[in-house]
């Protein structure tokens, strides 16, 4: 039976970069060791090659438990990293390539734990649904999305899920804190467009619709979006406090984040909303005014905050900006305090002693969102102990993205004491 460091190997000699040829040859592997384990797998595409690989696992328990991942990954410059991206080479006790963090390894370690627990005929606790998905890194319309809405009866009878950015650790001292993520901010993903007087661009304009969008987005860009604590987020600092042993003020929460590190980074970009300008398009000559401009925004909001966040970028953006959304998504949240937030806790103390679980809401987003319109709960758990000097953040779409072979194994292992009466 293949380790899971050969099979998170594997997947990353699939380029499934998205935009790109698409998740098909991944889908069939995978489909392949789980239905040469017994499973029987269902395959299916939404678009040519868009592939998504779903099976369920009978166990003790109906109440079923949905883990999921996905296939698909960011582009890669193979000119910007040590060793080819989609090489799976492992160097220095390291899985490197894209998607051994975002999010191919997550995925290995699921299919190492149901392989092995076939294997050794050993039942889960509760029915588990497997799904490997098509297009996260896009906006999920060929995979979670299609899944959801067009093959809904595979999800019958799942209450919570599990997937990525959550469960792995971060260092402080001889502590080792474990964020489980609770909730995302939501997604609000606009493209703005300026109606103006065209021209030659030797006189003065009448409506220079480029001049009207930079104005705006530089309001949007520079705007400071006021704190705002969720309950999730709260009950992150009061942990937090605990571990470093002193009150975390509130009122200096961007100092504390520097301050902090590591640990500052579970909350700096949760605290807010925020709106990023990323792309631009304008024009066709040098010396013509066009008649339009138009640009996107990457906006993110936390949980119960869509209508504030949209009234601000409207007061932001002024009269003479229309918007549409490209994605528009709500903010999920899974219940905390909950028992599976404290089973999750518990799967990660047994394999690590000095774990400290608190909970976490992600900045960016996951598959999470689609489920969460059929009612699924979804928690951040993709667990993961990792060196004190690896900046896990940093892995996300970063240049030489890798996972230690000994976080992956430490991973198989949490996973199976979560999924069985061990």
């Amino acid at each position: 039976m293949k380790s899971v460091a050969e099979i998170c190997s594997d997947l990353i000699r699939f380029d499934t970069t998205n935009p790109g040829s698409g998740e098909r040859p991944a889908a069939e592997y995978v489909a392949t060791l789980l239905a040469d384990a017994g499973l029987k797998p269902v395959v299916f595409e939404s678009a040519p090659r868009r592939t998504t690989v779903v099976a369920r696992v009978e166990g003790d328990s109906p109440d079923a438990l949905l883990v999921h991942g996905h296939l698909d990954v960011v582009p890669a410059d193979p000119a910007e990293w040590q060793m080819h991206p989609f090489s799976g080479e492992i160097v220095d006790d390291c899985v490197y390539g894209r998607g051994a963090v975002d999010m191919k390894g997550s995925c290995a370690m699921t299919i190492a734990t149901v392989l092995d627990l076939q294997a050794r005929g050993v039942r889960p606790k509760r029915d588990l649904v497997l799904a490997f998905l098509a297009d996260e890194e896009a906006t999920g319309d060929y995979g979670s999305r299609h899944a959801v809405t067009e093959h809904r009866e595979l999800f019958d009878g799942v209450t919570e899920a599990i997937s990525e950015s959550g469960g792995f650790s971060v260092t402080s001292g001889d502590v080792r804190v474990y964020p489980i993520a609770v909730g995302e901010r939501g997604t609000s993903w606009m493209e703005l467009t300026a109606h103006g007087v065209a021209g030659h661009g030797s006189r003065p304009a009448v409506d220079n619709p480029v001049a009207t969008l930079v104005h705006a987005l530089s309001r949007v860009a520079s705007y400071q979006w006021p704190v705002r604590l969720t309950p999730s987020v709260a009950a992150l600092l009061e942990n937090l406090s605990e571990v470093i042993g002193r009150p975390i003020d509130l009122d200096r929460l961007d100092e504390e984040a520097a301050r902090l590190g590591a640990l500052g980074t579970l909350f700096k970009g949760q605290i807010r909303n925020s709106a990023n300008p990323t792309m631009l398009s304008a024009g066709y000559k040098v010396n013509v005014v066009p008649s339009t401009a138009s640009a996107h925004v990457d906006g993110r909001y936390l949980p119960g905050l869509q209508e504030e966040f949209l009234a601000t970028i409207d007061e932001l953006l002024g009269p003479k900006i229309t918007r549409e959304f490209v994605n528009l998504e709500d903010a999920p949240a899974a219940p905390y305090p909950s028992a599976f937030f404290d089973e999750l806790g518990a799967a990660l103390v047994a394999e690590d002693p000095g774990a400290r679980p608190v909970p976490y809401v992600m900045s960016g987003g996951t598959d999470a969102k689609s489920f969460a319109r059929i009612g699924i709960k979804g928690y951040g758990f993709a667990p993961l102990m990792l060196r004190p000097d690896l900046d896990y953040f940093g892995m996300f779409h970063g240049k030489d993205e890798r996972v230690p072979v000994e976080g992956l194994e430490f991973g198989t292992r949490v996973l199976t004491r979560l999924l069985t009466h061990a």
